[in-house]
């Protein structure tokens, strides 16, 4: 199991919780307040109406597939997690605990790369969560000894594209796949 007892630098947009488990409160960019915590086996209903609130745009660009509804089988696997190798945050709305935003870390074996896949309700896009929400990953990874973080969108993500180069992401092509492209982070 992860050794998440290290302490989260405190900055402008959080404030650590006194878990050990990577839960926070954080401040989006423009003053948007909400919690965020590691996805448990009991939030599976929270998820499965938080990803009807997901447009199927949205949906496309999470999953790199067409997806009309995210079934059973998806979603025990991002709320049944090892938190040694997988860690999926939620990111909660402070007061209603409705699900606003899901990012997904998971590490090779090594646990010297990682992949991160983000997914917000249509109804909270443009308010700095997203960005927030992978800048908590970003900061994750770093205290888990992870050198890597990569990304992999559909070239027709431009939101999500812009905001990692924004972040300091560098683009380069997904081998095999020209639909795609592969956005890194050295940490």
């Amino acid at each position: 199991m992860i050794d998440m007892a290290t302490p989260r630098p405190a900055g402008p947009s959080a404030s650590p919780s006194s878990d050990a488990d990577w839960s926070a409160d954080l401040t989006a960019r423009d003053g948007y307040r909400f919690h965020v915590r590691p996805a448990a086996p009991a939030d599976e209903p929270a998820l499965a109406e938080f990803f009807t609130h997901v447009s199927s745009e949205d949906l496309r660009f999470r999953f790199l597939s067409t997806v009309r509804k995210v079934g059973h089988d998806q979603l025990t696997a991002l709320v049944t997690i090892d938190h040694h190798r997988v860690e999926n945050f939620l990111a909660i709305e402070s007061g209603t605990g409705l699900v606003i935003a899901t990012a997904m870390i998971a590490a090779d074996e090594t646990r010297t790369n990682a992949e991160v896949a983000v997914a917000i309700r249509s109804d909270f896009k443009h308010r700095g969560i997203s960005w927030t929400l992978v800048e908590h990953v970003v900061q994750f990874a770093r205290s888990e000894g992870i050198a890597t973080l990569e990304s992999i969108e559909s070239r027709d993500n431009h939101q999500a594209i812009e905001l990692e180069r924004d972040m300091g992401w560098s683009a380069s092509p997904c081998p095999g796949d020209p639909t795609l492209i592969v956005l890194r982070m050295v940490l």
